[in-house]
């Protein structure tokens, strides 16, 4: 393996790798999901949700079309179970298998643009832009039964934990679904609407709720990046102004003293300057970000 200069790399478990075939795989498929599946060439992935019939966010996923009748889906941390049975209750008469292969694949994280074959990957592999931070860096998934040997490989390099990536992604403002995001928000309260969702594909589940927010446009609930001192609360953490309750720490991660995380927070009547308490009534220990 030859990667010149060294890479920072993060060796993670997917939550879910998911395998689905079939002649009406890809038609059934683009019928699900939030973004558009013909975007992507077969070496690309496409990132979006599924959603339910509310248009609330159940799960996400990265979408990898093979061929007209076989297609991958891969998630950070939205479980396998949820993508599957959200699919599989959709499935009448289409001819569309779904395996759930996740115990046999797993993934690296590596800075800027890296391919399998400059990781010697001998097996199935693929490689995708992930989205935990804003920066350009690869995903790739390859088979569990490779995973010793590249770890042998990148063993002494500059490896990153979980809370560097989460330092990263929650300073991108970046949501993860279903911590951040779950299956009482909709995409457009996290700021999804862009890169998640295609306004030209035709009908999927939820679509017609996500028209209405559109042409709306406009929510009352907004996630944001805040910061505070002291312990990190336990979370999900409720957020006050004096004695009204104004959202919701979802996710939050070490930062040096401090820490910094991202909440879902009532845009009626908030006031961002006074800041938010853990208890109704407290003194202010959580700031907004500058940058949220």
């Amino acid at each position: 393996m030859n990667l010149t200069p060294p890479k920072r790399f993060y060796r993670w478990q997917p939550a879910a790798v998911l395998r689905v075939s079939g002649e009406d795989s890809l038609t059934f498929l683009q019928g699900q999901f939030t973004n558009d599946l013909q975007q992507a060439g077969n070496a690309g992935a496409v990132y979006g949700l599924w959603l339910n019939q509310k248009g609330k966010v159940l799960a996400d996923s990265f979408v990898r079309k093979v061929s007209a009748t076989e297609t991958w889906i891969v998630s950070y941390i939205s479980p396998a179970s949820a993508i599957r049975e959200r699919l599989e209750a959709y499935i009448i008469a289409d001819d569309v298998v779904i395996e759930d292969v996740t115990s046999a694949m797993t993934g690296v994280t590596l800075d800027g643009e890296v391919t399998p074959a400059e990781l010697e990957l001998s097996g199935a592999a693929w490689a995708f832009r992930g989205r935990r931070e804003r920066e350009v860096h690869t995903e790739i998934i390859f088979s569990a039964t490779e995973a010793s040997a590249l770890d042998e490989k990148l063993r002494g390099g500059p490896a990153l934990g979980l809370d560097d990536m989460e330092r990263r992604r929650i300073a991108a403002g970046i949501p993860a679904v279903p911590v951040d995001i779950g299956p009482g928000d909709l995409p457009n309260e996290g700021q999804l609407e862009t890169e998640a969702i295609s306004y030209t594909k035709g009908c999927y589940l939820g679509q017609e709720v996500m028209a209405r927010l559109k042409s709306m446009g406009q929510v009352r609930r907004r996630l944001l990046k805040v910061h505070g001192t002291g312990e990190i609360p336990p979370r999900p953490a409720s957020l006050f102004q004096g004695d009204r309750r104004v959202g919701e720490l979802r996710s939050a991660v070490r930062d040096g003293a401090a820490w910094t995380g991202l909440a879902m927070i009532s845009l009626v009547q908030l006031r961002r300057d006074d800041g938010l308490s853990l208890d109704a009534g407290g003194a202010a220990v959580v700031k907004f970000s500058d940058a949220a």
